[in-house]
């Protein structure tokens, strides 16, 4: 009977999701950014990014193992005001019916520090698998006695498979603004801690 009791306990204890022994971080968002980079008439890129967000991610051994993130689009900075209130307009964000984007990953691959993640990224209520490729810089403590961690990580997407449609052409041909997005984090976290 204690055997088989024994058993059960050493099966239960393997079964255990490596999630409950991962550690939490917090997205510490003066050290972090969310930026993007689009093509501009065909010859450039514009670039910009969001300044309201949150987060948390996990780390289990070293390795990247969990992100979440939530995207406040109002705080979209590309250094042109008017070009900021068009990207919140119904033409592109609609910002005014669809506030937030949000991503969370489901499934992270790791190669030493390299990682993919793939995950559900939602904008105006539309849901679409994207996975993001990029590194985890590493872990350390600050002087003040919190452990940190950092990882970049670049993704594209299409921005018409979610929505924001707006469509204009050159006389020469090619579009005002590309189809194709870069996402690009740099990202800092706060490790949690134990209550």
């Amino acid at each position: 009977m204690f055997i088989r009791s024994f058993l059960i306990l050493a099966l239960s204890l393997t079964l255990v999701s490596s999630s409950a022994f991962a550690a939490e971080y917090d997205v510490d968002k003066a050290h972090s950014s969310i930026g993007f980079a689009v093509k501009h008439m065909v010859i450039s890129s514009v670039r910009g990014n969001f300044t309201d967000f949150k987060g948390e991610f996990e780390i289990d051994e070293n390795a990247l193992t969990h992100v979440k993130a939530t995207v406040y689009l109002k705080s979209i900075n590309t250094n042109e005001q008017k070009r900021d209130k068009h990207l919140l307009s119904p033409d592109f964000f609609d910002a005014e019916m669809y506030p937030e984007m949000l991503f969370i990953s489901t499934k992270v691959t790791h190669s030493g520090n390299k990682y993919s993640v793939t995950g559900e990224l939602t904008i105006k209520a539309i849901t679409k698998s994207v996975t993001l490729k990029g590194e985890l810089l590493g872990v350390i403590k600050d002087p003040w006695g919190n452990e940190r961690a950092g990882f970049h990580a670049e993704g594209k997407i299409n921005r018409k498979e979610f929505g924001i449609s707006f469509h204009k052409l050159l006389e020469a041909g090619g579009l005002v603004v590309g189809d194709e997005v870069t996402i690009i984090l740099d990202i800092e976290g706060i490790k949690r801690k134990k209550k």
